[in-house]
């Protein structure tokens, strides 16, 4: 290597070390959207996970899709049992192929979470999802399906308040800017009112300082993890992943990091951003043990990609709308997230 070459390229590794890690994608996505809802349009209520118990939870779903402006119908299957799922798996998928294949249904609503939606997929007719596009969107366990989806299909899926759960008003503007209005807004946290000295909540925490673009894909990290070495995980390589999760150990949460490390995929990321951890673990265990952002700094700082902890989406109050395919750009710095593109035709 000729010296001025070695000394230009030593000019830039320390540019990076001193402002952070840049991450740019080169390739956007080319798969058609699903249309954007319209005010009036047919939502179809499904349960590819766990079966919902409490009657008076479909009453609050059937509520919260009219408050949004919409028609709800629900899936044949819904009040059906086996075991703790919401039917049998061929039931399940079913009522989401119905769903898909059925025009007047423009969007597909998960009524909750718990476990059993990558039961589905094995079920699910990819090839006529492809060809009848439609707005899907659920959290938590509906992780596998938004990701498979995803990966099977191109589709843009969104990572997002299921129809049973508190949609709050900031929930409400991000679903109508997003999903109606085919806007691509800023993912931030809000400024909190809170009556102490130091903030407490909602803060972001910036793990390796940098800014990316790519893809977003992601949803809860065992849901996900889960999925590894499937035809269902997505392709990893150039995108930003989002990561969330509820009630797991801190040696758990090492040790999905750790699967996803090894299977290569932090490191073919452009960057990484975490959302609420909630009820994970503590501070450690006592002197010397791990904390949470021991972990989180291991695994990102070995992969070398901007990241960040504190984004507003999990199983949180305000649970933000992430679409599952759709470009977008981090700044692990300031903490925020800014989608590029309509996530919606």
């Amino acid at each position: 290597m000729k010296r001025r070459t070695f000394l230009a390229s030593l000019s830039a590794a320390a540019a990076v070390t001193s402002l952070g890690v840049a991450r740019v994608s080169k390739a956007q996505g080319t798969q058609p959207l699903a249309p954007a809802l319209k005010p009036g349009d047919e939502v179809r209520l499904v349960a590819p996970a766990g079966a919902v118990f409490e009657r008076v939870r479909f009453d609050i779903a059937a509520e919260n899709m009219a408050g949004l402006g919409l028609k709800p119908t629900m899936g044949k299957h819904v009040r059906e049992r086996f075991g703790y799922l919401a039917g049998t798996d061929e039931e399940r998928a079913a009522d989401l192929m119905d769903a898909f294949t059925d025009p007047n249904v423009k969007a597909v609503f998960a009524l909750t979470g718990g476990w059993g939606a990558a039961r589905t997929l094995p079920h699910l007719d990819f090839d006529a999802i492809k060809a009848n596009p439609k707005v899907v969107i659920g959290y938590s366990d509906i992780t596998a399906l938004l990701n498979a989806l995803y990966a099977q299909t191109g589709l843009t899926t969104f990572h997002g308040p299921n129809g049973t759960s508190r949609w709050r008003p900031a929930v409400v503007t991000a679903a109508k800017q997003i999903l109606f209005d085919r806007a691509a807004p800023l993912i931030q946290n809000p400024v909190p009112n809170y009556d102490t000295l130091a903030q407490h909540d909602l803060r972001v925490q910036t793990i390796v300082p940098g800014t990316a673009e790519g893809v977003l894909v992601g949803g809860n990290l065992t849901v996900l993890t889960a999925l590894a070495g499937s035809p269902y995980m997505p392709d990893m390589r150039g995108k930003i992943l989002f990561l969330e999760d509820i009630g797991e150990a801190i040696y758990r949460v090492d040790r999905m990091l750790s699967t996803l490390q090894l299977s290569g995929a932090l490191e073919a990321l452009n960057g990484i951003v975490f959302g609420g951890f909630t009820r994970v673990g503590n501070d450690g265990d006592g002197y010397g043990a791990f904390a949470l952002m021991d972990i989180f700094d291991h695994y990102c700082k070995k992969a070398n990609v901007p990241a960040y902890y504190g984004a507003p989406f999990g199983h949180i109050s305000d649970n933000s709308i992430m679409p599952v395919g759709t470009l977008a750009r981090m700044d692990a710095s300031a903490g925020t997230l800014q989608l590029l593109a309509p996530s919606v035709g």
